[in-house]
């Protein structure tokens, strides 16, 4: 009772990742619906007490193939465009031969269930030594044309997946010349800015950004602001072309150094008679000595 719930169950999950690696348009998707087929499938045979082809169908397919598979289309990648141009021609009437020819051996498959009478798993595991060695028996005696048919099967579908996936180059690889050469021509007459800051823009008069994203008024020299504001030469961006007018408004900038503030706060010093200049003398302060008496 347990292994027919377990058969269905898996039978279901089974051809509904089935349709889902047919019908997805992403590529990586279809592979992950193959891995839930074959994942379903080891545990059928695992059902079924056949252990060593169960824990081949997770390490050899959903492992190692699975994995390859994931691999290629990561690197490679695959788009899923329609491409409505028959690119080989011939290949519908193939595709028919193919089909029906899969169709005819799944029909064999099932004519020969349904009709043959079943051994039964302990007799026929008895009459070759155990699960292992009945399994290789069978494998290279009596199915061992189908066998090479399968393998030839798969390299035909990794032939043609590579076929698939190759593109052909519209233009010559570049060499390292001229690799080299894209590196310094460009239409820019200076070097471009690099990430950052000033990752838009590499003038001078445009204002850097500070760490929240405002706009920093004191990167902006006052000089280079009244002319901007005055020949109409100011950035799209409202919030830079306001910082620009703002500086050009105050002529200086809005926040000074703690020097340069400390020094025009400082009260002033008046300075001594003797060290006043010559010409900063008033008449009646007396004749003025001559250097040297």
């Amino acid at each position: 009772m347990g292994e027919a719930i377990t058969f269905w169950v898996l039978a279901v999950v089974s051809v509904a990742a089935a349709f889902g690696l047919v019908f997805s348009r992403k590529a990586v998707y279809s592979a992950l619906m193959l891995g839930v087929v074959m994942l379903s499938l080891a545990v059928l045979y695992a059902v079924q007490e056949a252990p060593f082809l169960a824990a081949v169908q997770i390490i050899v397919y959903t492992g190692a193939v699975m994995m390859l598979f994931l691999f290629v289309l990561m690197l490679v990648g695959v788009d899923s465009s329609d491409s409505l141009v028959e690119t080989i021609r011939g290949q519908r009437f193939w595709a028919f031969v193919a089909g029906l020819g899969f169709a005819v051996l799944l029909a064999l498959g099932i004519g020969n269930v349904v009709i043959g009478a079943p051994a039964g798993l302990s007799g026929a595991v008895s009459q070759v030594g155990g699960n292992v060695p009945g399994l290789a028996h069978l494998i290279f005696t009596r199915y061992v044309f189908v066998f090479e048919v399968t393998s030839a099967l798969l390299i035909t579908a990794a032939l043609g997946a590579m076929v698939l996936a190759h593109r052909e180059r519209r233009e010559p690889k570049p060499t390292q010349k001229d690799l080299s050469r894209a590196r310094f021509l460009g239409d820019h007459p200076a070097p471009l800015p690099g990430p950052g800051t000033y990752a838009r823009h590499n003038a001078i008069d445009m204002p850097a950004l500070l760490p929240d994203g405002t706009v920093s008024e004191l990167s902006v020299n006052r000089v280079i602001a009244r002319h901007d504001v005055e020949d109409g030469h100011l950035p799209n961006d409202p919030r830079l072309a306001q910082a620009i007018r703002n500086v050009a408004e105050a002529g200086v900038r809005t926040e000074q150094p703690k020097v340069v503030q400390a020094v025009a706060e400082a009260p002033e010093v008046p300075v001594a008679e003797r060290d006043k200049p010559a010409a900063a003398r008033v008449p009646g302060d007396g004749p003025v000595e001559e250097e040297g008496k």
